[in-house]
């Protein structure tokens, strides 16, 4: 079955979740994602990767949405939790955790107890692609996941943080599709970048905030420094109402 075939029918979240696990609709992706998984990499030789779809993680009733890309090779598609046991994750959760957001500064595994406050990750794609690179067309495949997810996560989200311009790109059509209005021409991504859309109905806007990715190359580089993606974060929660 396809994500646009099961995605609609999910009653809630966890209903959701466990569809999004069970997705195998883009062959070189599932290729690609369980080759990793029997082949790991050298340090994590001795652990059973998840080597499956990741879904979100975060409360059902979050008012902060963070979106990436992707599930990287050996973080989320060996830990089976979004951004855990990567670089790029013990950027993004160190901040989380310094703004009050998450209940510890590091991910290590999905069971590690960490909490997330009012805030749910996501992503347009839900597996690991080859080079950390998703088609066009698989991402158009995974689309119906992400926009299910922000329907049920609709009565109480408030800001969207995007992580980099594939996300941004990626959420557009389906913020959309949901339910906000997206003016003409439509909003550019940068760092530090705020929008607010109005909903279509009586329902409330959101805001989308932009930030760089927190990709090994941008934080190594200072181009993403970890008091950017803080102050990111302090004006999510801010928007959100200081959740």
């Amino acid at each position: 079955m396809l994500p646009a075939d099961e995605a609609p029918n999910a009653a809630n979240l966890v209903d959701l979740d466990g569809r999004i696990v069970d997705c195998r609709a883009c062959p070189r992706l599932v290729e690609w994602r369980e080759h990793t998984a029997r082949t790991k990499r050298a340090a994590f030789r001795d652990q059973e990767y998840w080597g499956r779809p990741v879904p979100g993680f975060g409360p059902h009733d979050a008012s902060i949405g963070i979106v990436g890309l992707a599930p990287a090779a050996h973080g989320a598609n060996r830990t089976g939790r979004m951004f855990t046991g990567d670089r790029s994750g013990e950027v993004l959760y160190q901040a989380l955790y310094d703004v009050g957001l998450a209940s510890r500064p590091h991910a290590v595994w999905r069971d590690d107890g960490l909490e997330l406050f009012g805030v749910r990750i996501m992503s347009p794609v839900r597996c690991a692609p080859p080079a950390n690179k998703p088609t066009p067309q698989e991402r158009d495949t995974c689309r119906p996941w992400m926009q299910r997810e922000l329907e049920l996560l609709r009565p109480t989200l408030r800001v969207v943080v995007v992580l980099g311009r594939f996300g941004w790109q990626a959420l557009l059509p389906v913020l959309e599709t949901v339910g906000w209005h997206l003016q003409r021409p439509r909003p550019r991504f940068g760092h530090g970048s705020s929008v607010t859309l109005p909903a279509h109905d009586s329902g409330p806007p959101l805001t989308l905030c932009g930030s760089y990715h927190v990709s090994q190359r941008n934080t190594s580089t200072g181009r993403l420094t970890p008091a950017m993606l803080r102050g990111v974060l302090e004006d999510a929660k801010a928007h959100a109402g200081d959740t």
